[in-house]
């Protein structure tokens, strides 16, 4: 695995921790973490910029799916500053109503600057 490899590796690792952090604080950490100060999120549902924004949107997608867990599925695959990979929601009895993919950059410091996110699979009503 090359330095560049484990560089998106860390990064993705980072975005999945600031999504699974359920206490307020620690996410507020997590996500001070992963993006950079002016790093942004963007998907169908959300276009936030800076960490209180992001902040947000993981609350309030851990307040529509109590309990669920975001995990990756698939390899992480990157270059020049950006990488994409695939995710699932998986609730506690394993199910994963909601997947998707996204692309992020990464600036110099390997935070993220830019997420942009699509939803591959929704549940009916979401």
């Amino acid at each position: 695995m090359s330095a560049n490899t484990d560089r998106y590796e860390s990064a993705v690792a980072r975005y999945f921790e600031a999504w699974n952090t359920r206490e307020p604080e620690a996410r507020a950490k997590a996500v001070a973490a992963a993006w950079a100060a002016d790093g942004g999120y963007t998907d169908p549902l959300a276009d936030v910029v800076g960490h209180d924004g992001i902040t947000a949107v993981i609350a309030a997608a851990h307040e529509q799916f109590p309990g669920f867990t975001f995990r990756i599925s698939g390899p992480v695959d990157g270059h020049h500053d950006t990488a994409r990979f695939s995710w699932e929601l998986v609730g506690e009895d394993g199910s994963a109503p909601v997947a998707g993919s996204d692309v992020i950059t990464l600036d110099e410091d390997g935070r993220i600057r830019t997420v942009h996110g699509f939803l591959d699979r929704v549940p009916a009503g979401a």
